[in-house]
């Protein structure tokens, strides 16, 4: 017997539907049974690739995203699905991640999340761009204003190259 509070999960369990664009249609989520909390999920996804908005060539990253959920979680094979749906966008790599931060506050409404690109390098240069977030008038919008002023940018755990 399916759990009722999972009913609306429709990705987990069934056919795979994969994008071939960008699709925030595929994010779904789950009620979060421990709100009371703060805790940590994380997310790692190594094989992330988009287009140069200009030239069509393949951009490889590693998508990294934190957060501390509130209410809402995001189910991961919907997350998996959606970051998959970039592979034929094309968005500079600062703006993928952050269309991703926007599109998992808007999903979720996290109490705070980051969201980190490791891209590899194309003409020598590695681009890192990191994006975080906070609920408004809460100590989580202070913790992205703290986060943000004390960021260090993080190398790979792998490299495609």
């Amino acid at each position: 017997m399916k759990d009722e509070a999972l009913k609306d999960l429709t990705r987990l369990g069934g056919k795979t539907t994969y994008y071939t664009d960008y699709a925030p249609e595929a994010l779904e989520t789950f009620d979060n049974k421990h709100p009371e909390h703060d805790y940590w999920v994380q997310f790692n996804c190594p094989e992330f690739t988009s287009l140069c908005p200009i030239t069509g060539q393949p951009d490889f990253a590693e998508i990294r995203i934190c957060y501390i959920p509130d209410v809402k979680m995001v189910e991961s094979k919907s997350l998996k699905l959606y970051l998959f749906s970039f592979r034929n966008h094309g968005a500079f790599h600062e703006d993928c991640v952050n269309i991703i931060l926007n599109d998992l506050v808007k999903l979720m409404a996290p109490k705070y999340i980051e969201v980190t690109g490791l891209f590899t390098p194309r003409g020598g240069i590695s681009i890192y761009p990191y994006a975080n977030y906070g609920k408004p008038n809460t100590k989580y919008a202070e913790m992205a204003v703290k986060r943000m002023e004390n960021y260090t940018p993080t190398a790979p755990t792998h490299r495609n190259f």
